[in-house]
């Protein structure tokens, strides 16, 4: 009987001991499985550090606070095809973690929810790829790229032997790479889905990417790829030879003086999930959508050029432009990894999945970051349950109102 009790002291000793070693794993197995599933994702999307390994950038050595303008109220209720939502019910339906509004650089309006605050970092997911774009902007201006009619395999050579040979730069940041690839959140075929396995076992995501063949040719069909993004991480590693997470601390989070802890979450390698792991706060990411509405300028000092803000946000080629287009899956138009939503607004947006946003109306003067975890957002394979094109109307009424004169 007591041999019993060892063994099974023992068992029990083990056990825990891998729990304890693969308790990361763990975590990350039932936070992933629970994705797009209808279940709650607030808490999960404010501590993706505990589900995988991650690459830190610290807050400025001088960090400063936006300036705090007039206290501003929300309309009421917006309208969307000729329907009428009601602004506060459409926030709570959306699990929105955070809301900021800015107009001429002031904030105006600022409201969390819990898990969400001021100081606390919350996954973005694919406005990530926004940041991206900005760090390959700044190594072209810093000499880092000769010309973004480079093919990327010139600079990335991995690249070299998949369907990225012989891709401009240009085209890979206007997700026109030709790529194939099936982002469809609910077929576990998806090349999404099994890049989602990658992202699990922690295996090399520049070897993924490698992997990927063409299906048409370049420069012509824009169809929205993560990989596309994924790629300008490997480009902007390789001609800086910095780590994403370094290059931006450098040249991002300390010019912009941003006040908080932010992290990508990364393979076992170290390398950045460039096209969707970025954890950041709500009045840092603020900022990158007030340094692009004012053309690059940051406190008097030009921090990117103004030729890039531009060709990002503007539709430069037939089948990027907004609206339906026969050569485009969307009915929003590209930029350099900024949307352009359809309409004559002249506005555009970083998009993450679970209703995210940093929303930019040059018109209007005005910057509006949402931060959110809508739980049924992609429960089918049919877009409209997105609930994107209604939040671009409320952000579009909002604008307006901030900008009226008293």
């Amino acid at each position: 009987m007591k041999k019993v009790v060892i063994i099974i002291g023992i068992v029990a000793v083990a056990i825990i001991a891998l729990g304890i070693t693969f308790s990361m794993e763990i975590e990350r197995y039932n936070y992933q499985t629970s994705l797009f599933s209808g279940a709650a994702q607030a808490e999960n999307f404010t501590r993706q550090n505990d589900f995988y390994p991650i690459n830190e950038m610290q807050p400025a050595d001088h960090p400063s606070a936006l300036p705090v303008g007039d206290p501003f109220t929300l309309p009421s209720s917006f309208t969307f095809q000729e329907q009428t939502f009601n602004t506060t019910e459409f926030l709570d339906k959306t699990d929105t973690g955070a809301l900021l509004v800015l107009h001429r650089g002031k904030l105006r309006y600022a409201t969390y929810a819990l898990p969400a605050g001021e100081d606390v970092a919350w996954l973005t997911h694919s406005i990530s790829k926004t940041l991206v774009a900005t760090a390959v902007g700044l190594a072209y201006q810093q000499g880092f790229i000769n010309s973004l009619d480079d093919p990327i395999d010139h600079y990335v050579p991995m690249l070299s032997t998949s369907g990225y040979a012989g891709v401009s730069i240009r085209d890979v940041l206007q997700m026109s790479s030709g790529i194939r690839w099936n982002e469809d959140y609910s077929d576990p075929e998806s090349d999404l889905n099994q890049f989602g396995i990658t992202i699990f076992t922690g295996a090399s995501y520049d070897e993924f990417v490698s992997t990927l063949v063409s299906e048409r040719e370049p420069g012509t069909y824009n169809s929205y790829t993560g990989m596309d993004s994924q790629a300008l991480t490997m480009l902007v590693r390789a001609v800086t030879e910095m780590s994403l997470s370094d290059y931006l601390s450098a040249n991002v989070w300390q010019p912009l003086g941003m006040q908080d802890r932010a992290f990508w979450t990364t393979d076992k390698n170290g390398v950045e999930l460039g096209l969707g792991g970025l954890s950041a706060t709500a009045r840092d990411l603020a900022k990158i959508g007030e340094l692009y509405r004012n053309q690059g300028v940051w406190q008097g000092q030009q921090i990117l050029n103004s030729d890039w803000i531009v060709q990002s946000t503007t539709a430069t080629a037939p089948h990027l432009t907004r609206g339906e287009n026969p050569n485009s899956k969307h009915t929003m138009g590209y930029g350099f990894q900024w949307w352009l939503p359809a309409g004559d607004e002249q506005d555009y947006a970083a998009i993450g999945i679970y209703n995210q946003f940093i929303y930019v109306n040059p018109k209007h003067a005005t910057v509006i970051v949402k931060l959110s975890a809508y739980r049924d957002y992609a429960n089918t394979s049919v877009p409209d349950p997105y609930l994107e094109t209604e939040t671009f109307s409320m952000f579009r009424e909002i604008a307006a109102k901030v900008s009226e004169r008293p």
